[in-house]
């Protein structure tokens, strides 16, 4: 009766131990997959978003971003970014709130080399923060139109060899003109020029001036054509040409 006694309550420290470890030992999952993203950057869009240890809201939250804050992405997994922010801590956020911005230039900073919208690495530049502004103010990016791109590129470079700065070239008239003479139809057209050393430069001169800044944030464009030409007067020409159809 004794060893019967015995024997059951071995059992039930077996069982006990056996629970006590199913319940400690933790749950172990398959690594997920990971995609790489085309783009390195992204803006938050949500008021705040939580910065997290692991793509899932089981994850603790490491540090928090704000909208229209900048982060690097360095790939998705499902439905997160793997991101560092501007402090430097490393996770993942939610891709609801992250809108992707600025296709990667592959610039290597000479102004010859072209990226994959056929822009120059000066030009890419110049594209990417005027887009910058744009997103910042709650607007769209704009969009690369080739044959508006070609008519910037020519009058850029008629004022470095006509040595003029104007909107108004003595070759092909105004930026209105212009445009319409080398066939591209619009709703409405703006231009913006400047002299500059540096791409940073002019664009932050633009946004200083009242009629400038009016083009680069206006709703009524969505093309633009960016030409950066190397000038001896000013270290470089800039010509954007916007137009909305």
């Amino acid at each position: 009766m004794l060893k019967n006694k015995k024997t059951k309550i071995i059992t039930i420290v077996i069982i006990a131990i056996t629970i006590i470890c199913i319940l400690v030992i933790p749950k172990t999952f398959a690594m997920q997959h990971y995609q790489i993203v085309d783009t390195p950057t992204g803006i938050v869009t949500a008021s705040t978003l939580n910065v997290r240890s692991g793509p899932s809201t089981n994850y603790k939250i490491i540090t928090q971003v704000y909208k229209n804050e900048y982060i690097r992405i360095f790939a998705k997994v499902g439905t997160w970014y793997v991101v560092q922010t501007d402090k430097d801590y490393i996770g993942a956020v939610s891709s609801q709130y992250v809108r992707l911005v600025y296709p990667q230039s592959n610039s290597n900073n000479n102004s010859n080399t072209t990226s994959k919208n056929n822009l120059t690495a000066d030009e890419q530049e110049v594209f990417n923060l005027i887009n910058q502004k744009r997103i910042s103010a709650g607007l769209p990016a704009l969009s690369i139109n080739q044959e508006l791109q070609n008519v910037a590129r020519i009058k850029a470079q008629d004022m470095v060899n006509n040595g003029y700065f104007s909107h108004t070239s003595p070759t092909y008239g105004s930026p209105f003109e212009m445009i319409k003479n080398f066939g591209i139809t619009y709703k409405a057209a703006g231009e913006n020029i400047a002299g500059n050393s540096s791409n940073s430069g002019a664009v932050e001169a633009w946004m200083n001036s009242e009629g400038h800044r009016a083009n680069i944030l206006s709703n009524s464009f969505n093309y633009t054509g960016v030409a950066v030409v190397s000038s001896p007067t000013y270290g470089k020409v800039y010509v954007q040409m916007f137009i909305g159809k």
